[in-house]
């Protein structure tokens, strides 16, 4: 065999060595993640069991341990509670709860703030978001992501040079925290895209494309 034959079949070797590793890494690496934040989930999810007093504990009753036994329990006590909260006297007690929540200083604002964005995140599902845009954040040059949550307080509007809206930058990868800001409507780009694709974006850094994931999911 001469050299060229011999250099072209090693490059070809390398060539399916690289691919097939790569392919593999696909494969390992988001089951290998989903696996391992699984397993924190159950785990932190078991430590709910220790505010069962010890007599009463499964452990106690079963002749084995049940991974997760954690989150069935959690899952149980929240349907539970949902249940409740949905009848006469669990909407009273909420209401009750509420009202002592709301009468502490300093809790109060954070308790608020807690249940509106929860509301917004699992109710709401975007819809108090108005719309999609782009500002050049956090300099001219750079552009971020960000979504328009409603009128500005007319004390605001009155003290600002221009007319402004108020906008809600998140931060990635969670997109439930990030800053709240009043930009001139004018340096505002509004983008043709939902609120749940741009969620999509936020989340992976910008490494997920929903308009590919489409293509890819409809040739299936």
């Amino acid at each position: 065999m001469c050299s060229k034959q011999r250099t072209g079949l090693l490059g070809l070797l390398k060539g399916a060595l690289k691919t097939n590793l790569i392919a593999g890494l696909l494969v390992v690496i988001p089951l290998a993640a989903t696996a391992f934040f699984l397993g924190v989930i159950f785990r932190w999810a078991d430590k709910i069991l220790l505010l069962i007093p010890e007599p009463f504990r499964p452990e106690n009753y079963l002749p084995f341990n049940i991974p997760g036994l954690g989150i069935i329990l959690l899952v149980m006590a929240l349907f539970l509670i949902g249940f409740l909260a949905r009848n006469i006297l669990g909407r009273t007690l909420v209401r009750l709860g509420e009202r002592i929540m709301n009468n502490i200083p300093l809790v109060n604002k954070f308790y608020q703030a807690v249940k509106q964005l929860v509301e917004t995140i699992f109710i709401g599902g975007g819809k108090d978001f108005k719309r999609v845009v782009l500002i050049e954040y956090p300099r001219k040059g750079i552009y971020a992501l960000a979504y328009v949550t409603g009128k500005t307080y007319p004390e605001f509007q009155n003290k600002t040079d221009k007319p402004v809206i108020n906008l809600f930058l998140p931060t990635t990868p969670n997109p439930t925290s990030g800053f709240y800001l009043l930009v001139p409507e004018e340096d505002v780009i509004t983008l043709d895209i939902s609120v749940e694709d741009s969620f999509k974006i936020l989340i992976s850094g910008g490494i997920i494309n929903p308009d590919e994931v489409k293509r890819s999911g409809g040739s299936e």
